[in-house]
């Protein structure tokens, strides 16, 4: 297909059922129907600024209007901007003035998030799907034609947002002619058909849940079974009411999902056929596939679509695998030049970790990115030394045999619990507690996967640490992200500085909780305590059962060389 517009009109007048949520039921016809009520209403608001398309943040749990809408918006050939629920206050306001949303779709869950947001339009662009005058204007039309527009394959269909930065939020370009071209591939690889049962768990502000899961089945006409938001103890027996045969994840799910059911005789009585995601620890994904009895296929990709990398026969256990066909890739050093490979001891444990490591870079790639929307700043940084080659942002590191691994992030942001987000907000946010004279975050690494958030702070003079009230504090603070809560807090006397007197964050992410005086609070509702060294033994020994040595920390890994 050339748009993605085109794949939502295959399923006009559709009668197999679509979407199922919460004890109701849509055919693919009626979806369709749904948007095009939705995609009419929408072409009553004139898009600001001159500008052709008319730009909609959509802010919502996986409620039914989130589809219908997001499907509206394509057939429209306006653009549909996934709004990052984990953000709060000044940071969610300059995330939907940074896109130019011309109107935003919510419901009452996020009332309370958006209550003082300074927002670049009025009421009546403030669109709440469980009002009655929302109602009204769904009713006034019902019944519309469904649009067909010619829709230029280049315009952007979807600004996703990748993280948060230093500067201008990051808001990924997809256009409607990439994520046409990719549906029918993406559902291929998956192995959607016409009588699967898509679980869509995931976020549709993110990415994934669009591309991974709501577009295959729409290119297959499957069945979707959408719940609000993921829950672990949920799930299996989800899975087992609604005979699901297909869903997809990001980070921690998979290690969410057996951690929360134990095993039962009853585990294998389920229709799972395929599980896809990323960043699943081993561990987790042998002991997932064991007990449903489904394959579970992972890969290595990156919000901008420019690399993919998956397992293939051969792939060492703890490696993303090779490149995809017709796609090449190199480690290399921030003069551009490739890295050495990779050399392993008898354990399997990185011994040239320092000159081995380095950003992945796609060769080739670079004038088919698509691009970040109005970041000039983060495109420059995606296409160094003329543009021709992508670079990912990503560290890693590849082996003689060419495999690849994944070795942290290189930029000022990390992902926690499958969140991308930068730190500069964060290090804001942090500031406002009354000791803390100076903070800087870093991300360090989770034992299962992804990363973790740490700071180090220097206190005012004569001021002490005190732990309870740094909860409390974190607790009061309406515009701290979801995700964004340390789980380490470093006191320092001083921070690192490079030769040009800027803070130098490389030694801090390499002592990590091996330095003297961290606090950490495992879990987002403990209070933090001193770590000691059982703490930080256990720390270490979760890292080795798991088979992540090699993500450990620079100071942990020089004890065990």
């Amino acid at each position: 297909m050339e748009t993605f517009a085109q794949v939502v009109r295959t399923r006009i007048g559709d009668g197999h059922e679509g979407l199922r949520f919460e004890g109701r039921s849509w055919s693919w016809g009626e979806i369709v129907a749904e948007a095009a009520t939705r995609a009419s209403l929408l072409r009553t608001f004139e898009p600001a600024g001159g500008r052709p398309q008319r730009h909609v943040g959509l802010l919502m749990q996986n409620v039914p209007d989130f589809v219908f809408w997001i499907l509206a918006i394509a057939l429209n050939g306006d653009v549909m901007v996934g709004i990052n629920p984990t953000r709060r206050g000044a940071e969610l306001a300059q995330d939907i003035r940074h896109v130019d949303c011309d109107l935003l779709v919510t419901e009452p869950f996020y009332e309370e998030a958006l209550r003082g947001v300074d927002l670049p339009f009025g009421d009546e662009r403030l669109l709440d799907v469980e009002t009655q005058a929302y109602a009204e204007l769904i009713a006034a039309h019902s019944g519309a034609d469904v649009p067909s527009p010619t829709i230029d394959p280049a315009s952007i269909f979807m600004l996703l947002f990748s993280s948060g930065s230093t500067g201008a939020p990051k808001a990924v370009i997809c256009s409607q002619g990439r994520l046409g071209r990719l549906t029918e591939a993406m559902t291929d690889r998956v192995s959607v058909h016409r009588d699967s049962v898509n679980y869509l768990c995931l976020p549709l502000f993110h990415g994934h849940a669009i591309m991974m899961n709501l577009a295959t089945a729409l290119q297959a006409g499957a069945t979707i079974v959408m719940v609000r938001r993921f829950s672990a103890s949920r799930f299996v027996d989800d899975v087992r009411e609604h005979r699901v045969t297909f869903f997809n994840y990001v980070g921690r799910v998979l290690s969410y999902i057996v951690g929360a059911n134990p095993p039962r005789d009853t585990d294998e009585d389920n229709a799972l056929e395929v599980a896809f995601g990323s960043e699943a620890a081993p561990a987790e994904v042998d002991e997932f596939r064991e007990r449903f009895g489904c394959e579970v296929r992972e890969g290595y990709g990156a919000s901008e679509g420019m690399v993919r990398i998956v397992p293939v026969e051969g792939s060492p256990r703890h490696s993303l695998g090779l490149p995809a066909a017709g796609v090449t890739v190199e480690v290399r050093d921030e003069d551009g030049q490739e890295c050495p490979r990779a050399r392993f001891d008898e354990n399997g444990l990185l011994l040239n970790a320092e000159e081995a490591t380095g950003e992945m870079v796609v060769l080739g790639r670079g004038p088919a990115f698509e691009g970040y929307y109005k970041n000039p700043k983060a495109m420059s940084e995606r296409l160094r030394f003329g543009g021709e080659d992508f670079w990912t942002g990503d560290l890693g590191y590849r082996d003689a045999d060419g495999y690849f691994y994944f070795g942290g992030r290189s930029s000022d942001w990390v992902r926690v619990d499958g969140e991308n987000f930068g730190l500069a907000p964060v290090e804001r946010i942090l500031l406002r507690f009354d000791a803390f004279a100076s903070v800087h975050c870093y991300g360090v690494p989770d034992a299962v996967t992804g990363d973790l958030l740490m700071c180090a702070a220097t206190l005012h003079p004569r001021a002490e640490f005190d732990p309870v009230e740094f909860g409390r504090f974190l607790d009061a603070q309406s515009d701290l992200g979801t995700k964004w809560r340390p789980t380490f807090v470093r006191i320092v006397s001083d921070v690192p500085l490079t030769g040009s007197g800027k803070v130098n964050k490389a030694p801090l992410r390499a002592e990590a909780w091996e330095a003297d005086d961290v606090w950490w609070a495992p879990a987002r509702g403990e209070e933090y305590r001193r770590m000691g060294a059982d703490e930080r033994d256990g720390i270490k020994d979760a890292f080795l059962a798991g088979g992540r040595q090699n993500a450990l920390p620079a100071a942990v890994r020089k004890e065990l060389l």
